[in-house]
């Protein structure tokens, strides 16, 4: 099998199903992706850059959908010269979202077009409208009309769809709903039985240890998206009344989604001047080395994780396949996982006087939650990426074996 993945950031979330296939034999992986992509050791990467820069011109709600055009080309003009130098995948998976593959099928309109379908905007009931310390801007609703097009256009000409969770394959007009399995990537899971982790040194040179009340925090950016905000405003409660909780805070200070603080170089600086909390136990790591990241959470007694109804982060399933009790906003598509009171506990998402009593609950709990613990690490086990793994390969089987109608244009 000649698998072909295109990513802007190659691998992104193909990463397990990209080192899966280098490890596969009979199977040859070539991947396409920007010139900042990191990529993998062994995958020969094919690397773009944009031409130019979106036209002043051009009208605002265009601009994202001018670069994808652009991106778009600089892919189909890659895949010609592949093209002409006899390669043909038999399978392309690809994320669109940045519109690498609007003109795939121009060059290999045979091969099958698997699309990543990460998420389709909406004006309400979802990011957009939910937080009202943030609202809209005018006009921002109106502009994700144009960008859905380019999603619709992703969609007509794909072969099929993977979605991560059920609520984001819902996001998706109804009319395509069908060509979408629903298959998260995965994540790494370990026994607990197999990791001992006795302490970790933070960046500070703070050491955190087992057995302390340790509370977490993991976003990959600190910002409201994921309730940086929420989560801050209830430190002064967790602090009240559980004063020796180490409170560790992962992420950096850029922003993934939404807009930067008016007037603040980042989220963080700007609830550091809103609060007042004691900082000797407050410890924000910035973004850590992976293994340093998944020994925090092996340490950590309770986790917090906050989202807008937005698309799931990982760190939520990694903290659950560590045993940590998860206090979880109640929101999509965290319930789609999270089970209140089986597998971890729900919170309103804006309820920081909430989120400390549950915090604080589980830290003077003793060993209460040890259901709650292992129902986590069961649920987390669906979640391997084994599992992802091959439910990624059983799609492209089928795609190869033509169960799936190719997409002319």
């Amino acid at each position: 099998m000649d698998l072909l993945i295109v990513h802007q950031n190659f691998p992104g979330q193909f990463r397990h199903v990209a080192l899966a296939a280098l490890n596969r034999p009979g199977i040859t992986v070539t991947a396409i992706g920007r010139d900042t992509a990191p990529g993998i050791s062994g995958i020969k990467l094919f690397r773009y850059r944009p031409v130019r820069k979106t036209s002043s011109l051009a009208h605002p709600y265009l601009y994202k959908y001018e670069e994808a055009i652009v991106d778009g080309q600089q892919v189909f003009r890659i895949l010609m010269k592949l093209k002409q130098e006899g390669y043909r995948p038999d399978v392309i998976l690809a994320h669109p979202g940045w519109g690498e593959t609007l003109f795939a099928k121009d060059v290999y309109p045979d091969s099958p077009l698997i699309h990543f379908c990460e998420y389709y905007y909406h004006s309400k009931k979802t990011d957009m409208d939910f937080d009202p310390e943030f609202p809209c801007a005018t006009g921002a609703a109106s502009s994700l009309r144009p960008l859905n097009s380019m999603h619709l256009l992703n969609l007509e000409q794909c072969d099929v769809g993977i979605a991560p969770t059920h609520w984001q394959r819902s996001l998706f007009p109804l009319s395509y709903q069908s060509k979408i399995h629903v298959i998260h990537e995965g994540i790494p899971f370990q026994l607990p039985d197999a990791v001992q982790v006795n302490s970790v040194t933070l960046p500070s040179g703070y050491v955190i240890s087992a057995g302390q009340p340790i509370v977490t925090y993991v976003a990959r950016n600190l910002e409201p998206y994921r309730g940086f905000h929420s989560f801050m405003r209830s430190i002064p409660y967790i602090q009240a009344q559980c004063p020796n909780a180490n409170i560790v805070i992962v992420g950096g200070d850029g922003v993934s989604y939404g807009r930067k603080p008016v007037g603040y170089e980042s989220w963080r600086s700007k609830m550091m001047a809103e609060l007042d909390v004691d900082l000797s136990n407050i410890h924000f790591t910035g973004r850590l080395p992976y293994e340093t990241y998944r020994a925090v959470l092996q340490l950590s007694v309770v986790h917090v994780y906050l989202t807008y109804p937005f698309v799931l982060s990982w760190s939520m399933l990694e903290a659950m396949a560590s045993g940590c009790v998860v206090i979880g906003s109640d929101t999509a598509p965290v319930k789609e996982v999270v089970i209140d009171g089986v597998n971890g506990l729900l919170v309103d998402f804006f309820d920081s006087k909430e989120i400390a009593r549950k915090v604080c609950g589980v830290l003077k709990s003793g060993g209460d939650f040890g259901l709650i613990r292992d129902s986590a690490r069961s649920t987390a086990i669906r979640f391997d990426i084994k599992h992802g793994v091959k439910a990624y390969f059983d799609i492209f089987d089928r795609a190869i074996s033509g169960c799936y109608s190719i997409q002319t244009v």
